[in-house]
């Protein structure tokens, strides 16, 4: 048998094993070497064996997968799975097209994952919950459950996506995908900044008084100026205290558990 000659075709049921084991690993084995390179092997390994028998094939495939390999596990399904189509039609041939393929494309994809996946949705769904969660409903919490049991399903279907569309799905995106990423980033910067004002409560409870006139700090003058005025500033303080890079989220968090605390002690803020 040639080298390179490929016995057996993949059926379903090899793709839909290969991505749950790529998905259920992806961040376990998580390394600073090659990243999510074990996942992708301990994900693929069984499939890339049905496609060669021979030991030694198999092993340089093997080989090819464990290089450096890291993008949102979303968007690594694809990747994946046009990986093994192109391994699948061509052997190990393909085992450079497969290494540049994925080296090329994680980049712009993961911009995409990151900002869909891992900050538009928990951000936009997660305060919902929260929000409806704070109010006594439990429907929030309901919809965030079925959301990630359905996205579970999407996961599935995009490795299968990848696979049977292999490099047409992402050749064909070209310069679309920054322009897509962009557009995606300023939608929840939008519904982020919406949420300021009705999940983050800062109430001033001062009053100056003169005589019989007394003027509440807080609607007569903050809210004239503009509604959910210390809200946003408080955002606003935290997000540059973040970007800093001098104090850490947990650091932040106790900074605003202390100013709570100091601020209701004296009457500074009421609920």
């Amino acid at each position: 048998m040639n080298k390179e000659t490929m016995q057996g075709k993949l059926t379903r049921k090899d793709i839909r094993t290969a991505a749950f084991r790529y998905m259920f690993m992806a961040c376990n084995i998580f390394n600073y070497e090659s990243q999510q390179g074990p996942a992708v092997v301990f994900g693929l390994k069984k499939a890339l064996r049905k496609l060669y028998p021979n030991d030694e094939d198999y092993r340089a495939s093997l080989d090819n997968q464990f290089k450096y390999f890291n993008t949102t596990t979303w968007m690594g399904n694809i990747l994946l799975g046009a990986a093994l189509a192109m391994e699948e039609k061509d052997g190990l041939k393909a085992l450079d097209a497969v290494q540049n393929f994925k080296t090329g494309m994680m980049g712009p994809l993961a911009g995409i994952g990151d900002t869909l996946i891992w900050v538009l949705y928990p951000t936009i769904m997660g305060s919902i919950a929260a929000y409806m969660a704070l109010e006594g409903n439990p429907i929030g919490a309901i919809i965030w459950f079925l959301l990630n049991v359905f996205f579970l399903f999407v996961r599935f279907k995009l490795f299968d996506m990848g696979y049977d569309s292999g490099l047409k799905l992402i050749t064909a995106l070209g310069d679309k995908l920054s322009v897509f990423t962009e557009a995606a980033s300023m939608m929840g910067l939008t519904v982020v900044g919406a949420l300021i004002p009705s999940v983050i409560k800062m109430t001033v409870g001062l009053e100056f008084a003169t005589g019989d006139v007394a003027l509440n700090l807080q609607t007569g003058v903050l809210d004239q100026i503009m509604p959910a005025l210390l809200p946003a500033l408080l955002t606003f303080g935290v997000y540059k205290l973040l970007a800093s890079r001098k104090v850490t989220v947990i650091q932040v968090i106790l900074m605003i558990i202390v100013l709570a605390l100091v601020c209701s002690f004296f009457g500074i803020l009421t609920v």
